[in-house]
C-alpha cells in the first residue's frame, strides 16, 4: 500500500535518518525492566503484561517499510516514567491515559531529527488520535521554561499534539537505564495497560500507511 502524501521527500528523509538507527539496533530485542517511579522510591509497574504478547505478535510483521527500525518487544513489562509536566505546569503520568494505546515520543527543540519528525507525529495524532490511541510527545528541553517548545509547536503548526515537558531528562534517563533509549528522538509503543510493545530509536514517517497499520495492530480492533 502506498502512502498518500503531498510530497514524498519528507518521509524519505526521515527513512534515511531512521535507517541509521535500524542498522545500529540491528535486530536487538527490546526488553523493559520494571523501573522505579520518580515520585517515590521502590514504586514499580505491577501490571500483568502477559496478554501483551498477542498484540506484539500482531504488529511484529508490520514493522516494515517506513517503520522498519521499530523493534518489537520480546518480553513486555509495564512502562513507568517519572511524572512530567503539561503545558500548565501540572504533573502528568502515563497512567493518566490508561485505556489508550500510546506512542510515547521523547524529543527536544535542539534535536534536528526530532524537529523533522514532529509533523509526522502530528499527522498520526490527527489521523488516529481518539479514545483508543494517542501520541504522548514529551519535550526534553532543559529547565522549567517551556517558551521554546511552545514557540516551536506554534511556528511549525503542530496543532494536534499536547505539549508535555520533562526539563530534568528523567524520562530519557529511565529509558536509557532500561536499555531502550540510545538518543533522540526515541519512541516507545505501549498498550492500554501500560505494557511495552516495542520501541524505536530515531525518527520515522509516523503519518505513513506503514505506521498506521502497525498502530491499528497494536490497538487490535481498529480505531
Amino acid at each position: 500500500m502506498q502512502d498518500k502524501k503531498p510530497s514524498l521527500f519528507p518521509s524519505m528523509k526521515l527513512v534515511a535518518i531512521a535507517a541509521l538507527a535500524g542498522i545500529f539496533a540491528g535486530g536487538v530485542a527490546v526488553y523493559m525492566k520494571e523501573a522505579g517511579h520518580g515520585n517515590g522510591p521502590g514504586e514499580t509497574a505491577a501490571i500483568d503484561c502477559a496478554p501483551a504478547a498477542a498484540a506484539i505478535a500482531r504488529l511484529s510483521p508490520l514493522a516494515i517499510g517506513q517503520v522498519a527500525a521499530f523493534v518489537p518487544a520480546r518480553q513486555s513489562q509495564g512502562l513507568v516514567l517519572p511524572a512530567f509536566k503539561n503545558g500548565e505546569g501540572k504533573d502528568v503520568k502515563l497512567s493518566d491515559f490508561a485505556g489508550k494505546v500510546q506512542l510515547v515520543n521523547l524529543w527536544a527543540t535542539w534535536c534536528v531529527p526530532c524537529r523533522e519528525e514532529m509533523p509526522a507525529l502530528n499527522g498520526l495524532q490527527k489521523a488516529m488520535g481518539g479514545d483508543k490511541f494517542q501520541v504522548t510527545a514529551i519535550n526534553l528541553d532543559n529547565g522549567d521554561d517551556m517558551t521554546k517548545p511552545k514557540d516551536f509547536l506554534a511556528q511549525t503548526k503542530i496543532d494536534a499534539l499536547t505539549l508535555y515537558h520533562d526539563g530534568g531528562l528523567n524520562s530519557f534517563n529511565t529509558l536509557k537505564k532500561a536499555g531502550v533509549a540510545m538518543g533522540l528522538p526515541a519512541s516507545v509503543l505501549i498498550d492500554a495497560k501500560g505494557c511495552m510493545l516495542g520501541a524505536m530509536n530515531g525518527p520515522a514517517a509516523w503519518e505513513s500507511d506503514d505506521a498506521k497499520a502497525m498502530i491499528k495492530a497494536a490497538i487490535g480492533d481498529g480505531v
